[in-house]
């Protein structure tokens, strides 16, 4: 049984009180894929290090990938009650460790509070990162179940988008 915290949309807020470090991946991400154990034996080791270990699967998490404006991968985050901070050190067990013993992440610049992943902007971004998601939805709809040729779901959503600027406009 793995010791790594599965978060989602409807309990991320758990990093928001501790310490935690905190993993973003794809499945099929070779580098996500590579450092997959040695996350595992850093979760191993979390209760001596006094910390939760977290992983969030960003092609199942869109909303929380754009709330943490996650944009290469893997994303590694420390968090300390609420206070984010990017990790880009080393992916060995030994600096993973190191961060947390040694309390490194004490000189690393904290991520500005209108990007933290708690503030009104990030949570408007993930509402974004589940928009697209949902236009994507639709426009796999049209054309995979009704056979709507791709350029036609192109247009729909242009023509779409188009009437509501102009009704906003009004």
């Amino acid at each position: 049984r793995s010791s790594v915290r599965v978060l989602c949309g409807s309990n991320w807020s758990l990093v928001l009180q501790g310490q935690w470090m905190l993993e973003f991946y794809a499945p099929w991400c070779p580098a996500c894929q590579q450092i997959e154990a040695t996350w595992e034996s850093f979760a191993k080791e979390s209760e001596r290090l006094g910390i939760t270990v977290g992983k969030v699967d960003v092609t199942q998490e869109p909303g929380l990938s754009g709330r943490f404006f996650v944009t290469t991968l893997p994303t590694i985050y420390h968090a300390n009650d609420g206070v984010f901070r990017r990790y880009r050190g080393s992916r060995t067990l030994e600096d993973l460790e190191g961060y947390i013993l040694e309390k490194k992440w004490e000189a690393v610049e904290p991520v500005a509070g209108w990007k933290s992943p708690s503030s009104i902007m990030m949570h408007g971004m993930a509402g974004l990162f589940h928009f697209s998601g949902w236009i994507r939805q639709i426009h796999n709809y049209l054309t995979g179940t009704h056979g709507v040729h791709v350029w036609v779901s192109y247009a729909i959503f242009i023509l779409a988008t188009l009437l509501i600027g102009l009704l906003l406009g009004l």
